[in-house]
């Protein structure tokens, strides 16, 4: 287990047959496409597209680090990290409200 790339979100391991993606750090919506992309368990990566919007993401959250400081994905981080590697489950807290 210790070879498996880590997540950068939770930094749990990702094991080969856990469900993974990849999630770009600008919305390729939002101009990223080509750009610099992250592996993520699946889990975590539907949890950033639970709490934010495209248009926040490429505003304010291109980046691990500004991922990292969100307050809903705080609470996930030590929600999830209390988990094994593979630990599968439905985003947790629902979709935020969209802005209309």
């Amino acid at each position: 287990m210790s070879g498996d790339p880590l997540c950068p979100l939770c930094l749990r391991p990702i094991p080969p047959d856990a469900p993974q993606s990849l999630h770009h750090l600008v919305p390729r919506l939002k101009g990223g496409k080509g750009g610099p992309v992250v592996l993520l368990h699946a889990l975590c990566h539907k949890e950033i597209h639970a709490a934010l919007s495209e248009a926040e993401l490429a505003r304010n959250y291109a980046t691990i680090e500004a991922l990292r400081a969100h307050p809903r994905l705080l609470r996930f981080i030590a929600w999830v990290a209390r988990r094994p590697p593979g630990f599968v489950s439905r985003v947790p807290g629902g979709r935020r409200a969209r802005q209309r």
